[in-house]
């Protein structure tokens, strides 16, 4: 692993980082930028990345030298960031160009080599390469056509798939049968059986809020696009590898 990458806020004045934050506000990411400085001090969520990064990182190895990662719906970069400075080549998309000049900004003031590109998802396979790591977190329910993304995603890692979503509807799972008569409605109505809620208008004032899953159809919808669970720390997040691994 590389044993330094840049100084946080290093060239910097704490005056002109903080008007820079200001100019690409409002952030998502609370980054520290150094000198005292981060970009969402005040997150209505609190440190939830930091706490997610906690889970996350125990899936990932220390040393990344050699690997590759993709992050996809990188935002402002703060997992790409991490990834980095485990010594991993990273390549960050997003689809939104104002996240992306402040995750450029970000890993420039913290000397952080991190290649980020403007790319849909449904677009992902144009990258045209795979990766020993990917993260989609934070991505799925905002996707009008979030299976067809996912089949795209599953075959890009070569080794693990970092996946968190939001989740609604009762948590468990229950046995699905193979197959089922015309006739079957009961299964239909179980609370727990396989389903995604499709959200017409808005949901916590986002307009881009579309599906929410139940438990039971996020690991359904995992493995029908070809992947393998292999832990399912809490509620939201999955590890899963390539099934044919």
């Amino acid at each position: 692993m590389e044993p330094s990458i840049g100084a946080a806020g290093s060239g910097w004045t704490p005056e002109a980082l903080r008007q820079r934050v200001v100019e690409l506000g409002p952030w998502f990411h609370d980054l520290d930028l150094g000198h005292g400085v981060r970009t969402a001090p005040d997150h209505p969520l609190g440190n939830f990345l930091e706490e997610l990064w906690q889970q996350v990182q125990r899936y990932l190895p220390e040393d990344l030298s050699g690997s590759s990662v993709l992050d996809i719906g990188c935002n402002a970069g703060f997992y790409a960031q991490q990834l980095r400075r485990r010594g991993a080549r990273v390549v960050g998309v997003d689809h939104d160009e104002r996240y992306l000049a402040q995750a450029r900004f970000a890993a420039e003031v913290n000397g952080l080599e991190i290649d980020y590109r403007r790319l849909e998802v449904y677009d992902i396979d144009s990258l045209g390469e795979r990766f020993d790591y990917v993260l989609f977190m934070g991505v799925l329910y905002h996707l009008r056509y979030p299976l067809y993304a996912l089949d795209k995603v599953a075959k890009l890692p070569r080794k693990r798939l970092i996946f968190q979503s939001m989740i609604r509807g009762v948590p468990g799972t229950i046995p699905i049968p193979e197959d089922a008569p015309i006739t079957e409605r009961a299964i239909f109505e179980h609370p727990r059986f396989p389903a995604m809620f499709f959200i017409e208008n808005r949901y916590v004032g986002d307009p881009t809020n579309w599906w929410v899953p139940n438990e039971a159809g996020m690991e359904a919808m995992l493995r029908s696009a070809g992947l393998r669970i292999v832990d399912h720390p809490f509620l939201e997040l999955w590890i899963c590898e390539p099934a044919d691994a």
